[in-house]
């Protein structure tokens, strides 16, 4: 099992991607944490994980609101009163929020998807950091999405979060850097979570034209691998992956599963990371 003995704190594990991820770690031997904001939810999906466990594993829950930060700093802290220690991170919990124009959206619903999407993923990592750098090891994975590498007009919160999310990670990456702990995001791909419902109850009028035809489209093709983007952050959160940090990783088109074989080149490059294209990129000269 890759991470029997590891100890995980998965957030928004009480459905879709979330509870996949809790399910793949407990079937790989990790203990596992997972919160969410709706305690009924949370229970049935605790419960429902259960079923999984082996031997002398535990499974906790804990409700959480990944946007406060008295709620992240207890949910830390209760966790390692519980476990011990904390080995991986998984930065899950999102929201696709207001989704039309930019200049008709409500400022509060934009505000509280960037504290959902951004702040969920700093606050955890700022509490936990200090007991991570104090151990010399652990492992944070933070879920990215579609906007974050190009624009995706109609949803400009949710793209701007994740655009966010990648670049913290990398900033975090070079911070760490030598310190045993590895960073790094992931795109897990189109998948058929409760953000589809969504993207299609808003409409071509709201969502635009090219997004929703995407979205039906992904609707009947059944979307991405759940299992696939679960695999992914078992992948990065075990031993195999020491070393690699600092990157955005797709689940769905990205060859993981030997990234660890190219470790040293992969450290010399720019690959899977986010930066701004000039003119010589493109075999153009415009001085």
């Amino acid at each position: 099992m890759k991470l029997r003995g590891r100890t995980a704190i998965i957030t928004g594990a009480s459905s879709g991607l979330g509870y996949s991820i809790a399910s793949a770690f407990l079937a790989q031997g990790a203990n596992v944490a997972i919160c969410g904001r709706d305690g009924e939810a949370l229970e049935t999906a605790r419960s429902s994980l259960s079923t999984k466990i082996r031997n002398s594993q535990r499974l906790l829950g804990f409700t959480s609101d990944v946007s406060s930060k008295e709620q992240v700093d207890d949910l830390v802290h209760r966790s390692l009163e519980e476990f011990g220690e904390i080995d991986i991170l998984i930065n899950n919990a999102g929201v696709l929020g207001p989704i039309g124009k930019t200049e008709d959206m409500a400022f509060e619903e934009w505000r509280s998807v960037i504290e959902t999407n951004l702040f969920g993923v700093f606050l955890p990592c700022r509490a936990l950091l200090p007991r991570m750098r104090s151990r010399g090891y652990g492992k944070i994975v933070n879920l990215s999405g579609g906007g974050a590498t190009s624009p995706r007009p109609f949803f400009s919160a949710y793209a701007a979060s994740k655009a966010a999310v990648v670049r913290l990670t990398e900033n975090l990456a070079e911070e760490l850097r030598g310190t045993g702990i590895d960073v790094n995001a992931i795109a897990p791909g189109a998948l058929n979570t409760r953000m589809l419902g969504q993207a299609l109850a808003a409409g071509p009028e709201k969502a635009g034209e090219a997004e929703f035809a995407l979205a039906v489209q992904q609707q009947k093709t059944g979307g991405a691998s759940l299992e696939r983007a679960a695999e992914l952050c078992v992948y990065l959160s075990s031993a195999v992956s020491d070393g690699i940090t600092g990157r955005l990783i797709s689940a769905q088109w990205d060859p993981w599963p030997c990234l660890h074989n190219h470790l040293e080149e992969l450290g010399k490059t720019d690959i899977y990371t986010l930066r701004r294209i000039v003119p010589e990129d493109r075999d153009r000269c415009w001085s």
